[in-house]
């Protein structure tokens, strides 16, 4: 029996986003009723893992304009520029606010909150505590939202369908993964705080809930996703398991060797060796360019072979073990655990991988969609702040900043809207029937989804990585589209209602075809060089053309189609990308 419950405003995803969002939501409203919805109880959210910090102006050498223009030149002109100077304005009033709330920032001796350097960012600027920021982040968020009794949460619910009525969304429908039960939960806004969508690579910082819900979830109602073909490698992972060795350990003073034991970023325009970790130093070069370094690397012959492919090492051992334990403990554990190494004594094996999503749901500098009623904001959203190339410890900041820009908006939205109307409830009641007839009584499936997903992600990585080609896209393209025809003939094995895992792994499989659909098809129109999307063909950036953001909006036939839409100049004319002078 279907099940309905409603509330003013409905948060999708419990990370920084959504619970910074539904904070914002209670404090300009006590008066609204307040959901989040989230597949996971939410300190098990993604924004967990982060590691390295976030970014804020907090020191007097430092300014807004310095922090905004980083921003911009570090996404290669992309970034619309009234978002990035409203982003830099907050920033430091958010992190000022995560303190006042109990975030345990670390300190210089003098009781100042530490800040230090990041990848692309002239001027020290991320404020961290040690290298689980994320982790702590998340906590302070958490306890804080349990102040305010106008939110209630539903823990362990997936969302599957938007409901909209006339154009407007005005709820979702979602399952209980405990019982099977599907609930439809109504409201006067709905803001999609899901994350990113890693997962559609094979491997992955990102955990095994990234799998880009929210942005399909937009996609399928209408919404427009943005900017979809610039997906961030981080440059150091740990092989096999993807799990992220944080920009920090570069921050502190890390060096990159190749397998010569040389510091071979120097090559690639990032700047020249240092005895001492210095900001324009060539490891802290922008994530793109050092990504696609150790593809050159590859190409001449220097890295390392290891068991899990293609490695170079990351060497902290002159760094010493009171620093590395002081403010690198993390760092210590991940290697200890997983590679059974001690970076104390040993260097670190690492290679390039997927972290990071720049597109997303297409909103304004509110966290506005084009859809009436629906706000997006974190990584399952582009403003667009990060253009081309994220620039380290701008995400966690992103979250706070945006939001609080959505809570806020789609509190005064929800404010003067009425009550959804009941026969949305004939929406959900065809979502439940769908799930019924498609999956859970489906016979006669010969499809596995194992196959489906191992053989998207194959074709992702071979045809959409660090470099692209035309040649890549195309076959990339009409891989998924057999392998969309083929999900249609997949079946589950498991029938049962209560944490029918299978059932969920089916739902989020296909959010990643529709996503990395979206994701190659906007890789294939652009027909130039820009940050993290590099094409081999068109090896040059090309602003008279594509000085502008993708539009990827799906089709009647669900097929995808691709304009673009001016990118925000306001202060800063495009100029080339220039580091290490």
């Amino acid at each position: 029996m279907l099940d309905l419950s409603s509330h003013d405003v409905l948060l999708v995803g419990g990370g920084a986003a959504g619970l910074r969002a539904a904070i914002a939501v209670a404090e300009i409203n006590p008066n609204l009723s307040v959901a989040v919805v989230s597949k996971v109880y939410p300190m098990r959210s993604h924004t967990v893992s982060a590691e390295g910090g976030a970014a804020g102006v907090a020191r007097q050498d430092d300014s807004l304009d310095e922090h905004a223009y980083d921003t911009i030149s570090g996404g290669d002109w992309l970034p619309d520029q009234d978002a990035v100077e409203g982003f830099v304005k907050e920033a430091p009033q958010e992190l000022m606010r995560l303190e006042h709330w109990g975030c345990p920032w670390n300190r210089e001796p003098d009781g100042r909150v530490a800040v230090r350097p990041f990848g692309g960012m002239k001027k020290e600027r991320t404020w961290f505590a040690a290298d689980k920021t994320g982790f702590h982040l998340l906590h302070t968020l958490f306890q804080t939202s349990l102040k305010y009794n106008a939110v209630a949460r539903y823990d362990e619910f997936y969302a599957t369908r938007l409901l909209a009525d006339d154009g407007q969304v005005q709820g979702v429908v979602s399952i209980e993964l405990a019982s099977g039960k599907v609930q439809a939960i109504t409201a006067k806004a709905v803001i999609l705080c899901t994350g990113g969508c890693g997962r559609v690579f094979p491997f992955t910082t990102n955990a095994a809930i990234k799998t880009g819900d929210g942005m399909a979830l937009a996609y399928r109602a209408g919404a427009p996703l943005k900017d979809m073909e610039f997906v961030q490698y981080h440059p150091t992972g740990l092989p096999f398991t993807g799990i992220l060795i944080t920009e920090a350990a570069r921050a502190e003073g890390g060096y990159m060797l190749n397998k010569d034991g040389y510091r071979y970023l120097q090559d690639y325009n990032l700047g020249k060796p240092h005895p001492q970790p210095v900001l324009r130093s060539m490891e802290l070069g922008p994530r793109d360019r050092l990504s696609q370094a150790f593809v050159k690397e590859y190409e001449k012959g220097r890295t390392i072979e290891g068991p899990y492919g293609a490695v170079v090492h990351l060497d902290l051992r002159h760094l010493g073990e009171k620093k590395i334990n002081a403010k690198l403990p993390f760092v210590r554990e991940l290697c200890l655990k997983y590679e059974n190494l001690d970076p104390v004594k040993e260097l670190i094996p690492v290679r390039p991988v997927v972290h990071y999503m720049m597109g997303g749901v297409h909103t304004d500098p509110d966290g506005a969609t084009p859809l009436k009623g629906l706000y997006a904001a974190g990584e399952a959203a582009c403003v667009s702040i990060n253009g081309a190339n994220r620039l380290g410890s701008n995400s966690l900041t992103e979250c706070l900043v945006f939001g609080a820009r959505a809570g806020r908006a789609a509190a005064q939205f929800a404010s003067v809207q009425r009550a959804p109307e009941r026969h949305l409830l004939a929406q959900a009641v065809d979502e439940e029937a769908r799930l019924q007839d498609r999956f859970l009584q489906k016979s006669g499936g010969r499809e596995r989804l194992s196959n489906i997903r191992d053989e998207m992600q194959q074709t992702m990585e071979q045809s959409a990585g660090i470099y692209r080609s035309r040649e890549s896209l195309e076959q990339a393209a009409e891989k998924l589209s057999e392998l969309q025809e083929r999900f249609q003939d997949a079946g589950l094995d498991d029938r049962s209602h209560a944490f029918n895992t299978e059932l969920i792994a089916a739902l989020e499989l296909s959010c990643m075809l529709d996503v990395a659909e979206s994701i190659i098809h906007s890789a294939l129109h652009r027909t130039e060089s820009r940050g993290a999307h590099q094409r081999t063909d068109f090896p040059v950036r090309d602003d008279e053309k594509f000085l502008a953001h993708s539009l990827v909006t799906r089709c009647p036939d669900g097929t995808p189609e691709v304009t673009y839409a001016p990118v925000t100049i306001t202060r800063w004319p495009p100029a080339e990308r220039v580091y290490g002078k």
